[in-house]
């Protein structure tokens, strides 16, 4: 069979069994006509050298990561298909490695950018869930998951958090976190249900809520006291969410000196791996702040 004959079959198998789209069959037809017209020879046929060939040259052509890996998951799957039509006894793409996905650096707000959403934030709860997920650089499901009884006591300046697998992890709290918290306390009584059946299950937990049937602050809730606050503030609701204030925690630590061990502590990573991303944040930042604002790296790029 020609090669026409042999991707026309593919395709039909993949609409037929898989049940593949068309803007999906289309994207593989591209893909093995690309292959078909750089691979010497008849595609159907060739080796795995003249394949790994291929695939080594979608780098040096300037291809994006996600389209190499598109192409050789469209390249992988012919060859298993005419595999199992028997066309072919053996499968060229078996020792091919797909092009690494680039981890992507988390979003970040800037300290100004922070404080901007604070002073927006309309109340004093508001206030005191933002000072949390930044201050303190806590997940959403720890923040609205957190009983009342975790607030500090008089002297104190830590929490104690239940994290992921119900570990917990103690994360201290500085002293706009503490204020923010106290006024919060002080206004908190306000924000309990009058039914006394809501009331009692609402008044179990820090951040309260009058309407959700467990009592406490839902998720998409904080993520509207955010919205809210980031277009008050001018800032894009886009670039604000609970994760962007916990990685601009992290991210500004790192930034300020903190070592990594203990910015793995404070956000309740179970490998340092996770947190090993923070540097490269603020490498990227410091570069930008380098070549902005050294007097020699403005005198060159002006040159």
């Amino acid at each position: 069979m020609t090669d026409s004959a042999l991707i026309e079959s593919f395709l039909e198998m993949l609409s037929a069994e898989r049940g593949a789209r068309a803007n999906t069959l289309e994207a593989y037809a591209r893909d093995l006509e690309d292959a078909r017209a750089q691979v010497k020879g008849a595609l159907g046929s060739a080796s795995a050298e003249a394949i790994e060939m291929y695939v080594a040259g979608l780098a040096k052509r300037g291809l994006a990561p996600a389209t190499a890996r598109r192409r050789i998951s469209a390249l992988r799957q012919f060859f298993h298909f005419l595999l199992q039509e028997n066309v072919r006894g053996d499968d060229p793409t078996s020792r091919l490695d797909a092009p690494k996905r680039a981890r992507a650096l988390p979003k970040t707000l800037s300290a100004e950018e922070i404080e901007r959403l604070i002073v927006a934030a309309e109340s004093a709860r508001d206030k005191a869930i933002i000072e949390l997920l930044y201050g303190a650089g806590l997940r959403v499901s720890e923040l609205v998951s957190l009983p009342l009884r975790a607030a500090p006591r008089p002297g104190q300046a830590h929490m104690i958090i239940e994290g992921k697998g119900g570990k917990e992890r103690l994360v201290a709290l500085g002293r706009p976190a503490l204020a923010a918290l106290d006024a919060h306390l002080a206004a908190r009584a306000g924000m309990l249900p009058k039914k006394e059946a809501q009331r009692e299950k609402a008044a179990r937990w820090l951040f309260p809520s009058s309407s959700a049937a467990d009592g406490k602050l839902t998720r998409r809730r904080v993520a509207q006291i955010l919205e809210a606050a980031a277009v008050k503030a001018g800032i894009s609701p886009a670039r604000v969410s609970p994760h962007v204030l916990r990685h601009a925690f992290a991210t500004h630590l790192v930034e300020g000196g903190a070592d990594l061990r203990t910015v793995q502590t404070l956000l309740g990573h179970a490998d340092i791996a996770t947190t090993q991303i923070y540097t490269h944040v603020a490498e990227g930042r410091l570069k930008t702040l380098v070549e902005t604002a050294h007097p020699l790296a403005r005198k060159r790029k002006g040159t």
